[in-house]
């Protein structure tokens, strides 16, 4: 079963002929439900303290300020939970998954956005300062027209891109084909997706790309930010996440089925990643589920 059958589908006002839309409200509750739709979208909270974020897999609750961009079909929401602010800032942008062609995307000053768009299938939360240093901007975008409201949204999109400090969220994604067709990532990633249940060696997944071990290393930290092995354990835990929102399965059914050969491995790397306990992620996402 599909993650986003569990989630509500929603078909935002955008038609073909229109590029960028943007919401600007001033509100003291979120009421929408958890969902998905096929076009990225910017969500921009200003006096949020206490809300809940769920993006993918991954459950949070932010800060006074926050800047999110969610990529095609990852499920998302935000939900009051602890905020008592009555004037709630959020501004929310959302744009086709075809408006920037490929042959654009492909232009070298075009580079950093394609990157953030590839990353985006995980959600990509950016710093605090970006967020405070772009709030200016965003406030003003709705007052803006014509050419100068499309080129301010790329513009904002390029320091997105080239910003510090960017975390991705999710550690699952949907089954989106957003590598580029002969990137060594592509090797990789479909590799660690078909094997991640089984025993994975290092030296195999180095030969499926081409490279030595140590080359390897270097470069899966370089486009992850993590080692070998974290990035495995993201992969599993991420799987495991999906089954206990999804399946009625045990958690040590849960536990083998994605990759972990002993549950005491797998409730340390499964705390360590979410920050709950399996059966206190299953709790706290079993709210969060409305279908509509």
């Amino acid at each position: 079963m599909s993650a986003l059958t569990n989630f509500y589908r929603e078909i935002p006002p955008l038609s073909g002929g229109d590029s960028f839309l943007v919401f600007d409200r001033i509100k003291d509750n979120f009421d929408f439900p958890v969902h998905y739709h096929p076009e990225f979208e910017i969500n921009f909270i200003k006096n949020g303290k206490g809300v809940k974020r769920v993006v993918g897999d991954n459950i949070e609750e932010i800060d006074e300020v926050e800047l999110v961009l969610v990529g095609p079909n990852l499920y998302h929401g935000w939900e009051l939970h602890r905020c008592t602010n009555k004037e709630i800032r959020e501004i929310t942008i959302q744009f086709h998954n075809d408006l920037f062609h490929e042959s654009l995307l492909s232009r070298r000053i075009m580079h950093p956005i394609k990157d953030m768009f590839n990353r985006s299938i995980h959600g990509i939360l950016f710093s605090k300062s970006t967020a405070v240093a772009l709030t200016d901007r965003l406030i003003k975008l709705s007052k803006l027209d014509g050419m100068d409201y499309f080129l301010e949204i790329t513009s904002i999109l390029y320091d997105l891109a080239t910003s510090r400090n960017q975390r991705l969220l999710s550690t699952f994604t949907v089954d989106n084909d957003t590598f580029e067709e002969y990137d060594k990532m592509k090797l990789i990633y479909e590799y660690v997706q078909k094997n991640f249940s089984e025993k994975i060696k290092l030296e195999d997944v180095a030969n499926v790309a081409s490279m030595t071990t140590i080359s390897f290393n270097r470069f899966i930290k370089k486009r992850t930010g993590k080692t070998f092995v974290n990035y495995i354990n993201d992969i599993r835990i991420g799987y495991a996440a999906r089954w206990l929102i999804e399946k009625d399965l045990s958690i040590s059914e849960i536990a083998f089925k994605s990759g972990f050969n002993n549950i005491a491995n797998f409730n340390r790397s499964f705390k360590t990643i979410k920050k709950r306990t399996p059966s206190q992620y299953r709790d706290d996402f079993s709210g969060l589920k409305r279908i509509l």
